[in-house]
């Protein structure tokens, strides 16, 4: 489970003085379900999850992953959570066999448990024809897959997609988001950020809009929709965000 409190990151800026990036934010993420965080480029989605991911310290709030708090216990936290994102790099000179295996080992996995979590990997995101390939010579949805697949090798009970399938043509996409589903069915708990509102309607059980650093709405598509009086998530996205800057 993840427990975010009023969750907050200030940056200083020589120009533009204290930047408050993610301001109070709380909600919930359950095992077996799909916490989708849904916002505009700059919103403080990445933010938040990298606190989340323990790769910032939060300026206030608190959260916990897996039971351990983000701040006081990150190791706990790494041990427990997969973190991606699709700026997440890999190294060229590396296979993806080789990259895969070495994250295990960082993990603490022995070479049999390795072996067998990366041929199990490899048939569910269909990587067999690239597994012995230098990263550097891969497509965009080669080394996404790849990215994937490091990130689950410990087998994390808590698993952070940050913009998952950005930039990946639309077949890569689906398998990316029939992986996650899978992850969901798995018991892991989830949390998909995104801007792809499609995304949001086939895979998330609960959605979270954040806008300016600030968690403006919550609930599941039935509710949402109900409160605003829309069908369709974009006009309800458009019509919360607007509320939202008229403040």
């Amino acid at each position: 489970m993840i427990i975010a409190h009023q969750l907050t990151k200030t940056f200083k800026d020589k120009k533009r003085g204290e930047i408050r990036a993610v301001d109070q934010v709380s909600f919930r993420a359950e095992p077996g379900r799909i916490y989708g965080l849904l916002g505009a480029n700059g919103a403080g989605k990445t933010t938040t999850l990298r606190m989340l991911a323990t790769l910032l310290q939060p300026t206030a709030g608190s959260a916990t992953v897996a039971g351990f708090d983000v701040a006081r216990e990150s190791a706990q936290v790494r041990a427990n959570v997969g973190f991606l994102a699709a700026s997440t790099a890999l190294y060229g000179r590396l296979t993806a066999r080789e990259m895969i295996t070495y994250f295990g080992q960082l993990n603490g996995l022995a070479a049999p448990e390795i072996k067998a979590r990366l041929k199990r990997l490899s048939a569910e995101l269909d990587m067999d024809e690239f597994l012995d390939r230098r990263c550097d010579k891969f497509s965009t949805g080669m080394k996404q897959k790849t990215s994937i697949a490091r990130t689950l090798i410990h087998d994390p009970a808590v698993m952070i997609f940050d913009e998952p399938t950005l930039g990946l043509d639309v077949m890569t996409a689906r398998a990316i988001v029939r992986f996650v589903r899978e992850c969901r069915d798995r018991g892991k708990t989830v949390i998909y950020s995104t801007h792809v509102m499609s995304e949001v309607e086939k895979l998330c059980d609960t959605v979270g809009i954040i806008h300016n650093g600030r968690l403006c709405a919550e609930g599941t598509l039935a509710e949402l929709r109900a409160r605003h009086g829309e069908q369709d998530l974009e006009e309800i996205f458009v019509k919360i965000v607007g509320a939202e800057d008229k403040k």
